[in-house]
């Protein structure tokens, strides 16, 4: 991968998908079913991404699920995920309807993943790290490394530590590491 700004969806496409997760986690916090508006005019939202809907509330994660793996259209993963995120992380409570004018909602569109060959090709700030060992697995989106200002090692130390691994697993020649970059985006104002 090279090192460049990842430009998947246009600003108009982003707001857009900031607009339908919000709406999403509404509804699925009132215990209804998110609308799936197919008539919309972007292709790109037709087209298998991974991504991960993240929520923080008062600049605490609150939330954060996603596909690793392209494997339904943009727009489908996106309404999933936010559901996903609001009910279903493990680490939270269910965010309650009465939490939702609270959250800030961000959406990382996550291009391929790319065998890692040496950790030299790691650019904190572009890339993400996903990790697989045994049954483990582990992710960590690209912003994570920048937020905690890590470098390259403390990256995949925390990215074991997530699959579960020990810190240092990610120097065991049976480790699969794989970087991958997002376009990252938050509502405006948020």
């Amino acid at each position: 991968m090279n090192n460049q700004v990842i430009d998947i969806l246009s600003l108009e496409e982003q707001n857009i998908l900031l607009q339908i997760a919000r709406d999403a986690i509404v509804a699925v916090t009132h215990q209804q079913r998110p609308i799936l508006n197919d008539d919309l005019k972007h292709p790109v939202f037709k087209e298998k991404f991974g991504a991960f809907v993240t929520l923080h509330k008062n600049k605490h994660l609150r939330g954060c699920i996603g596909y690793v793996q392209a494997v339904k259209p943009l727009l489908e993963t996106i309404i999933e995920m936010s559901e996903a995120a609001a009910l279903r992380d493990p680490r939270f409570d269910p965010v309650e309807h009465h939490e939702v004018d609270d959250l800030e909602i961000e959406i990382s569109v996550l291009t391929p993943m790319q065998r890692l060959n040496n950790i030299d090709e790691i650019h904190i700030g572009e890339h993400g790290l996903y990790i697989e060992k045994g049954y483990r697995r582990g992710l960590l989106l690209p912003q994570v490394a920048s937020e905690n200002e890590w470098n390259v090692e403390i990256f995949l130390q925390h990215t074991c530590i997530k699959a579960g691994l020990n810190k240092s697993a990610w120097k065991d020649q049976n480790a699969d590491i794989y970087i991958f970059s997002a376009q990252i985006f938050n509502e405006p104002g948020k």
